[in-house]
């Protein structure tokens, strides 16, 4: 309690790109081992890089919908350490005159919204993959050369809660520019977090650990709030903090550590001599900005202009963009947004969840999801009824109408039959009945699922609560 955390992330982000960033292998994920390499991404002696305009073109991109500035001349550095996933002995990235610095990022968290600096958006080639094994280390190279951006915030963040939405922020523009699949269980997205802690009040920065070895964004919570509380522990005792990269053991839900941490200097960047500098010319970037799609905050308030949408439900909608698509072709088949998007954020958001699918996965056509809406809104099934049918549509692929005629789900507004189903619930259930006679409106409400119980969920509601209300008033 008597330290403030400070928070800096570097988020690298695997482009989609067909070939790699310095050569024409391919960048397809899930090839049998060291088959997508060539002299030049193994590093052989001789080989030259060239640089891919796309992935060039996918860097740019990102850096402008991170509010940057783009450098007018940017230059490749060699980054020279020994790794046996790097085959050159060194990486090409970029130092001191990156692809574009000083962004922002704005992160909600209620009511408040917080501006998070980025400090830089470079370019720069991936690395192989290492399997360890009991007795050895294998190295697949497919993935060394594979175009990497590298977004590195400042420390501006101030809790693990902070880094989450920011990495969710961040996650949900990536994946509206279409310039990554952000797939962290395949590396396409990876995030290494700093930290360091210091007195509540000061400015000095305290020593910062730098955390690695996260695949989830809730990995990457849970291990900044333990190491949060190791560097407070640490310094309330009167020890010191190391400054070291470490480990998160997700099953252990511990930090540990790795190496000791290396600076700029211990890397001895110069400049890459197989690469000369490159200036952009106006009209390439003024293509690209020309090209840049609608983006979630823009997105979110035109939500609530056109749909009038509240700021949440807004915000909800357009922070993912197959889930903003498929609300759209669901509005312009059903004129009441409000519904569609609750229907989205409840049960079907909740059968994704449970079922661990996404929303393109999902067997469920925006038409279907109108049409039982609509079927609602007329009368022909109950809203109870309605989700048990939206599984049976997902599950089978059948459309609703033809389920609800096959199945005889339409909704029962019989007078007789309902008159029936609400004799006998009262007589069942005298002290629900009684509490009413006595004022205790809500008793109807029991009363009311017992009705709904015995007819299946197809009784009208509005016209079983009239009716019952009738029967208790003549039976006082």
């Amino acid at each position: 309690m008597n330290y403030e955390i400070v928070i800096g992330l570097e988020v690298h982000l695997q482009l989609n790109t067909k070939s790699k960033v310095f050569c024409g292998c391919s960048t397809d994920f899930g090839s049998a081992p060291n088959t997508q390499t060539c002299p030049v991404c193994l590093g052989f002696p001789g080989s030259l890089p060239v640089l891919s305009k796309k992935a060039l073109e996918l860097g740019a991109k990102v850096a402008i919908a991170l509010n940057c500035r783009i450098a007018k001349k940017i230059r490749f550095d060699r980054k020279n350490y020994f790794y046996p996933d790097l085959p050159k002995n060194y990486q090409i990235s970029q130092f001191d005159q990156p692809l574009s610095q000083h962004g922002s990022i704005a992160i909600v968290s209620g009511e408040t919204e917080k501006k998070i600096r980025i400090r830089r958006v470079h370019l720069e080639e991936d690395t192989g993959k290492l399997f360890h094994q009991n007795d050895c280390s294998l190295i697949d190279f497919n993935r060394s050369g594979i175009p990497l951006l590298e977004i590195v915030s400042e420390p501006d963040i101030n809790s693990p809660e902070e880094a989450y939405l920011y990495l969710t922020a961040l996650k949900s523009i990536l994946e509206y520019l279409d310039v990554s699949d952000c797939n962290m269980e395949e590396g396409s997205l990876r995030c290494d977090a700093n930290i360091s802690l210091r007195k509540k009040g000061g400015k000095e920065l305290g020593v910062k650990t730098e955390i690695k070895n996260m695949n989830s964004f809730k990995g990457v919570k849970s291990a900044l709030e333990y190491e949060g509380r190791r560097q407070a522990d640490l310094l309330e005792s009167g020890e010191r903090i190391i400054q070291e990269t470490r480990l998160y053991d997700a099953e252990k839900g511990v930090t540990k550590p790795m190496r000791s941490k290396e600076e700029a200097h211990d890397y001895r960047y110069f400049p890459e001599p197989d690469l000369a500098p490159f200036d952009f010319e106006e009209n390439f970037l003024k293509a690209i900005a020309k090209d840049m799609p609608e983006l979630p905050k823009p997105k979110k308030n035109r939500f609530i202009k056109d749909y009038k949408l509240s700021n949440y439900d807004a915000a909800i909608m357009a922070s993912d963009k197959s889930i903003a698509d498929y609300f759209e072709k669901c509005a312009a088949l059903y004129d009441n947004p409000k519904i569609i998007a609750n229907w989205l954020m409840g049960d079907v958001s909740a059968y994704m969840k449970d079922n661990n699918i996404l929303i393109k996965d999902l067997n469920l056509e925006p038409g279907q999801l109108s049409g039982m809406l609509k079927m609602i809104d007329s009368g022909v099934i109950t809203g109870k009824v309605a989700k048990a049918l939206l599984i049976e549509t997902i599950q089978t692929g059948r459309a609703p109408e033809k389920l609800v005629k096959e199945k005889g789900l339409e909704q029962i507004s019989d007078v007789n039959l309902l008159e029936a189903a609400i004799s006998q619930a009262i007589s069942e259930n005298p002290n629900p009945v009684e509490d009413f006679k006595g004022g205790k409106d809500n008793a109807i409400m029991f009363l009311m699922g017992k009705i709904m119980q015995k007819t299946k969920g197809r009784a009208n509601p509005n016209k079983v609560n009239e009716m019952l209300r009738e029967k208790l008033k003549g039976a006082k």
